[in-house]
């Protein structure tokens, strides 16, 4: 049984508001003692679980006078954990700094899963390499609104600069997608003034508001 399952299992049956030996837990755990007290020792650093040692029943409880605990947050398996740190290292290395402000909260999160100086935190950036080859910067407050108006269907104006024309127009555009291609980000929209599909690459965008209703 891996540890965030044990987490769970402990923190439900001590939330019962009973005493529970130590011993029920290690025969369902199939852990050693030792391992048992580590789980109980981060569940109170990492989490401040009001967890208490029982002497009468020789296990643990939650302290009567401390109010209702719940782990924080979403949880997941390790494997889970593992496939997310892959995912968060392959955003922030496709295009660095896009992200950054979206992606560190959760790289937070998933480190409280693991153990101090466990390998796996390293691993990920060690083991999996992503080459990127003459991607362009991108306003990283742009990507995430452009990316909220494709998912909502909201109509833009934009100016964008063509940079193989050199020259800078304004367009009124209903975003369709968003589309990585060879390292660079694109936006396929509806362009208004084209009357037609148009793909616009986001490095050219200078600026865009919220279409004024017709």
């Amino acid at each position: 049984m891996e540890r965030t399952e044990r987490f769970y299992k402990i923190c439900k049956e001590l939330a019962k508001g009973r005493s529970v030996p130590m011993a029920r837990f290690l025969r369902e755990f199939e852990v050693t003692r030792a391992t048992y007290h580590r789980d109980i020792e981060y569940l109170k650093d990492r989490f401040n679980a009001p967890i208490e040692y029982d002497r009468r029943t020789h296990g643990y409880r939650f302290s009567p006078d401390a109010e209702r605990f719940e782990l924080p947050g979403i949880w997941f398996t390790t494997s889970e954990a593992h496939a997310l740190l892959t995912f968060e290292h392959l955003l922030t290395e496709l295009q660095p700094g896009l992200l950054n402000h979206i992606i560190h909260p959760l790289h937070q999160k998933l480190e409280r899963l693991f153990d101090k100086g466990d390998a796996s935190l390293n691993e990920v950036a060690r083991r999996i390499r992503i080459l990127s080859l003459g991607y362009r910067d991108i306003e990283a407050n742009y990507f995430e609104l452009i990316s909220h108006a494709v998912l909502t269907r909201k109509r833009l104006t934009i100016v964008f600069y063509n940079r193989e024309r050199d020259e800078t127009t304004t367009r009124e555009i209903s975003p369709q997608r968003l589309v990585h291609y060879r390292d660079n980000w694109y936006l396929d929209a509806y362009d208004h003034m084209r009357s037609d599909l148009r793909t616009f690459s986001l490095d050219g965008m200078r600026k865009f508001t919220a279409a004024q209703a017709a």
